[in-house]
This record gives structure tokens, C-alpha cells and sequence, in this order.
């Protein structure tokens, strides 16, 4: 399942208040903005008055931090078990010390 890294990063503006955010239904025209399509920066409307809308700048500096922490992750996850290798241990004894 994709990650939903713009919901992901939303989620760290305004912290504290529930909901503060929402999608647009209709466009400029009228038009009704099928579900698919609605989740997008530029259909982002505030639902709560007190809150103050992130820039997309903003989100997308976020977004990128995310997807950084998460390569990151990834990355000293496997080069923890690649050390784990070098120092004889098999794929076995590797998930029964990390689970993975």
C-alpha cells in the first residue's frame, strides 16, 4: 500500500488541533472533483478558524523530510544486517535478533 505522504505531512502542521483540514468538492466552476483527484494541495481547505494553512512550499519541504527519514531508515536497516553478515551470523540468527 503507497503511503499517503501529503496527509502524512499535513499531519505535523497545526498539532494539537483534530481535523483542522478538509478537501474541496467542487472546483472554482462548480465542477464536482471526483474523489480520486480531490487529495491534492490545491483542493486543501481549513476546517477550523484557528488554524493557519501550511505554504505548499511548506508541505513539500515536509513531505521530502518524511520520505528521507524513512530512506534513511531503510538504509541503516540494512546495513546493520549486512555487519550482522560480516561478522558470521546467517539470515537465520539475523531475524531471530532483529525480527526481520
Amino acid at each position: 500500500m503507497a503511503r499517503d505522504y501529503l496527509q502524512l505531512a499535513l499531519g505535523n502542521f497545526n498539532q494539537g488541533k483534530s481535523q483542522w483540514y478538509g478537501w474541496r468538492k467542487k472546483d472554482d466552476n462548480g465542477n464536482t472533483i471526483p474523489n480520486n483527484q480531490r487529495m491534492k494541495y490545491e483542493h486543501l481547505i481549513l476546517n477550523d478558524d484557528t488554524a493557519t494553512m501550511p505554504s505548499e512550499a511548506e508541505v513539500n519541504a515536509k513531505i521530502q523530510e518524511l520520505k528521507d527519514a524513512e530512506t534513511t531508515s531503510a538504509n541503516k536497516k540494512a546495513s546493520g544486517k549486512q555487519k550482522l553478515k560480516d561478522l558470521g551470523l546467517d539470515d537465520d540468527e539475523i531475524k531471530a535478533l532483529t525480527g526481520a
